[in-house]
């Protein structure tokens, strides 16, 4: 497993994306792979980097099948992920940068349960947010399989939050419907029951799995619910902004070479 998370660590240090992971560690499986990922964390946590929350990945059903799994994935969030909402990725920062649209949600209380219910969830949720996630693969050409992106994080890179707080009380998150554009074209389209059914459903998995972990979601956690639409490359000088019904927008650039940042 130690080979495994010095090849990610690798390949972010250089620059240069490693070949898949998925044959360095015990048999090539998710429980593997997941402690390949706790590994570079509390490398993460112990050169300083702050733990502000959690990520949910593969929570499209269509995705679920191309990689044969019948469950999403979940990775780390560190401050230092954060890109200010209208501002620029700086050229080089990511490998094989990738952008989807999500709902953010901002814990204003413990979620404790290994049976957390949607009302747990409604309860402990202070606001909702549009977000952004710029994934990015650490394995050469995003020749992954699920083991190989749990093992890198749930193929994390950054995140952007938009600016206005919404509470819950009377958003419907399954219904609310999301543009992607990039340079002035929708690259990407969907729905919040494209999200396991609801953004509150994946939040629920991810709640109970890591109760069950024994690392439970606390006050102040920020959650990445999963893509309402399909993920789009990203190219330097690219600018996306996402438009979430009832949530409101929130957008990045990508720096060109040399471009002052």
């Amino acid at each position: 497993m130690t080979k495994a998370a010095d090849a990610l660590v690798e390949a972010v240090g250089t620059g240069t994306p490693c070949p898949p992971v998925r044959t360095l560690f015990d048999d090539g499986d998710i429980e593997s792979a997941y402690a390949v990922q706790q590994l570079n964390v509390r490398r993460g946590v112990a050169a300083d980097r702050r733990l502000v929350g959690r990520k949910i990945g593969l929570t499209s059903p269509a995705v679920q099948r191309q990689l044969g799994v019948d469950q999403p994935d979940f990775g780390a969030l560190f401050a230092d992920m954060a890109v200010p909402e209208g501002g620029t990725v700086p050229a080089g920062r990511l490998l094989q940068p990738r952008v989807e649209a999500e709902v953010a949600l901002v814990l204003g209380s413990d979620l404790p349960h290994r049976d957390c219910t949607v009302v747990d969830v409604l309860r402990a949720v202070d606001f909702a947010l549009p977000a952004l996630e710029i994934v990015d693969s650490r394995v050469l050409d995003w020749d992954i399989s699920i083991v190989d992106t749990v093992a890198d994080n749930a193929s994390s890179g950054c995140y952007v939050l938009g600016s206005t707080p919404v509470p819950l009380t009377g958003l419907n998150l399954r219904s609310v419907r999301m543009t992607m554009i990039r340079d002035g074209e929708a690259v990407s389209e969907g729905t919040g029951a494209d999200c396991l059914g609801s953004p509150l459903n994946a939040a629920v998995w991810l709640a109970s799995t890591l109760a069950g972990l024994g690392d439970p979601l606390r006050a102040g956690d920020l959650v990445l619910t999963g893509a309402l639409g399909p993920m789009v490359p990203a190219d330097p000088g690219d600018v996306f902004e996402a438009r979430i019904s009832n949530l409101g927008t929130v957008r990045v650039g990508f720096a060109t070479e040399g471009e002052n940042q």
